[in-house]
């Protein structure tokens, strides 16, 4: 839906920037001034990568908020948490660790460590995640899988991996921010106020700052979670001007060349590509 005349330049910009690739773009923004929303193939199946780490952040949540898990718990790091690996700070460091799982989730989002990932996925199941996303209203999000194998191709079938969609992210994202203050959100997240005020600080905390954050002021708060796939680069988060939510943004590139044919490799241009999307948001909105 687009009234104003900012939101239609914008959108004419974040044609502009897909149109100048050839891989597959993706994406929904949501003008938090307006209520507003620009979209390009926001109900298409994509790999996810690790941006489906902020519905297992609420899936766990969930189950505390129901009494089955505690934030408190003590895990222990041990040695075949690391295997098949490939993404955080945990694998290079030596088992005996002791951390909550408050600390696993936090991993989780703001490193994408999989050492965390998998902590937090042995206290809930493949298919419990899947349900919850499920019953929020996340049509479109598969979860298939508790760590990425490691031995995928690059062309590797949609169904080989977590799929998910544009707007099944913006969703998510746009409902953890209006739980901050709304009860009826938060009861449709299954969580309490404070556990979805928890969640925005965590997805606040995040540490790598490419795609959504790489072109924007320093100092930007954004709440947000990418990830990197075989065949893309990805990136979900809310951000903020004067403190106050400017828009949410996912953004998904699928098939990606390897190499682009001026030599660059293809996931750079993809978060070039996210960060392009970003800016022109932040300026045009």
């Amino acid at each position: 839906m687009i009234n104003t005349a900012r939101t239609m330049a914008t959108s004419d910009a974040l044609a502009e920037i897909c149109a100048q690739e050839t891989f597959d773009i993706r994406f929904k923004v949501k003008n938090m001034l307006t209520g507003e929303t620009i979209e390009r193939q926001a109900d298409i199946e994509t790999p996810s990568a690790s941006t489906r780490k902020i519905s297992i952040m609420m899936a766990v949540l969930a189950a505390v908020e129901a009494g089955r898990l505690d934030l408190d718990e003590e895990i222990v790091y041990e040695a075949r948490l690391a295997e098949e690996v490939a993404s955080g700070i945990f694998r290079h460091l030596t088992p005996g660790i002791r951390l909550s799982l408050r600390d696993a989730v936090t991993g989780m989002i703001v490193l994408s460590d999989n050492v965390c990932t998998r902590m937090v996925f042995e206290r809930l199941s493949l298919r419990e995640v899947a349900d919850y996303c499920a019953e929020i209203g996340m049509a479109g999000t598969h979860h298939r899988f508790l760590i990425p194998p490691l031995a995928l191709p690059h062309d590797h079938p949609l169904d080989t991996v977590t799929t998910t969609t544009a707007e099944d992210q913006v969703m998510l994202l746009d409902t953890i921010l209006a739980a901050q203050t709304d009860a009826a959100a938060a009861a449709r997240l299954k969580v309490s106020t404070p556990l979805a005020a928890f969640a925005l600080k965590t997805l606040k905390g995040q540490v790598l700052r490419y795609g959504i954050h790489s072109r924007l002021p320093f100092g930007t708060m954004i709440a947000s979670k990418g990830g990197r796939g075989k065949r893309g680069r990805m990136d979900a988060g809310i951000v903020y001007r004067d403190g106050a939510p400017l828009f949410i943004l996912a953004a998904y590139t699928d098939n990606v060349p390897m190499e682009m044919a001026d030599g660059l490799p293809g996931y750079t241009v993809a978060l070039e590509t996210i960060g392009k999307l970003a800016r022109a948001c932040f300026t045009g909105l």
